[in-house]
């Protein structure tokens, strides 16, 4: 494993130290826990934006379902202006 010095402030490193010393590890196993964690979670949301960018687009009903049982106001519907002439 590399050293690495990093510079951060006071309060975080701090808070740094209290929550490595709960989890009863060294500090800088913990940092690389975050960073790791960190990365981890970046490389799913990379992984799965590809997997949906990827896949085809999803064909829209005429009429999408609602829970309630009414219908959705069609566009011409919603923006009709026959008052404002």
């Amino acid at each position: 494993m590399a050293n690495v010095t990093i510079t951060a402030n006071e309060e975080i490193l701090q808070r740094a130290r209290i929550e490595a010393a709960r989890r009863n590890i060294s500090l800088s196993r913990f940092l690389g826990d975050v960073l790791a964690e960190k990365f981890a979670g970046d490389d799913a949301y990379e992984r799965a934006m590809r997997e949906f960018l990827a896949s085809p687009p999803w064909p829209l009903p005429d009429e999408p379902p609602r829970a309630d049982g009414r219908r959705w106001m069609r566009r011409d519907e919603l923006y009709d202006r026959q008052g404002s002439e």
